[in-house]
């Protein structure tokens, strides 16, 4: 076992007692703490370096690339001894997929922790297509984009140790399964959530960044994510809108989003919100933009000005908020 998760065990003793925080809600206060700058240029560099590799496909050589540029990107952040890749294999469609979670832990003496996650895996098909249906997605915003956010975040915790500990969970498989099989689906937050690196794991909250850097990108609150932590989902909100964020972070309710999110809470018993944009149809189901599972989800349709809105977000929440 790796220094840190020796390390985190030891916190898990004084963690699994916090579960009467947990059921009775989570509370947010202004600390007076600066705030480092989230830095967009290069949040924007750690999705365009993904897409680079091509479609992250599981059992292909760009996923190989990029699971090593996380390990390698997280140890220069966090140190050898914080990272650590979960690797398992899961069944697929006529072969074994060989899978790796990606995890790197910060402040690793706080025994108040969170839990930042995305999906780094793209899409194998491109069902939204009408002509080019079978063939693999490099996925800039649906999966890259959430890791490039989290990335930035990474290198913000090296230069500027956060006040909690944090720990970010790149999870695999996620975008595996065929349209309407779940089953394929959220393969790494599954594995993960059965098989936790730490026992007893019990962070105070946990945040999905899935689709968060796409143009006009509109994050409506997700309705697992209000069930799951309603004061979580008020407090990241309320924060977009002090910063002027108000017209992509949507004071209306979402649709219910199948997602790592759903597993997490309902198997790890964590709570977790997911921040993804999409619509919530007049019947209430879950509408996603035009480019999603297609071609077009490229770096054409990455905007700066949506990724530097959740990395703020996400800045203020953990500097000066908890």
């Amino acid at each position: 076992m790796s220094k840190w998760l020796y390390l985190l065990s030891i916190l898990t003793l004084i963690l699994i007692g916090c579960g009467d925080e947990k059921s009775e809600g989570l509370t947010f206060t202004e600390k007076g703490r600066e705030v480092p700058s989230f830095n967009v240029d290069s949040a924007y560099h750690f999705v365009e370096q993904q897409v680079e590799f091509g479609p992250r496909v599981p059992n292909t050589e760009a996923h190989q690339q990029a699971l090593h540029y996380f390990q390698n990107k997280f140890k220069s952040y966090a140190g050898d001894n914080a990272v650590y890749v979960q690797r398992f294999e899961a069944e697929g469609y006529d072969e074994t997929l060989n899978l790796g979670n990606v995890i790197a832990a910060f402040n690793l003496s706080g025994p108040d922790r969170i839990m930042l996650s995305a999906h780094w895996d793209s899409r194998p098909r491109a069902d939204m297509d009408s002509t080019n249906a079978e063939n693999p997605i490099l996925g800039a915003d649906d999966g890259a984009s959430g890791v490039g956010v989290l990335l930035e975040l990474a290198r913000m915790f090296r230069d500027n140790p956060p006040p909690v500990g944090v720990d970010i969970i790149l999870f695999d498989g996620e975008d595996y399964g065929k349209s309407g099989d779940l089953n394929r689906y959220f393969l790494g937050s599954r594995y993960w959530s059965k098989n936790p690196p730490v026992p007893g794991y019990s962070p105070r909250f946990g945040i999905l960044l899935d689709m968060v850097g796409g143009a006009g990108a509109q994050f409506p609150k997700e309705q697992y994510s209000v069930n799951y932590a309603p004061n979580l989902v008020n407090e990241v909100w309320n924060i977009a809108d002090e910063k002027g964020y108000g017209d992509m972070f949507l004071n209306e309710q979402g649709a219910a989003v199948s997602d790592d999110h759903v597993i997490v809470n309902e198997q790890a018993g964590i709570p977790i919100i997911n921040i993804i944009h999409h619509y919530r149809k007049s019947n209430g189901v879950a509408e996603f933009p035009s480019y999603w599972h297609s071609q077009n989800d490229d770096l054409d349709i990455i905007s700066k000005e949506t990724l530097q809105a959740v990395g703020d977000v996400m800045a203020e929440l953990i500097y000066n908020r908890l």
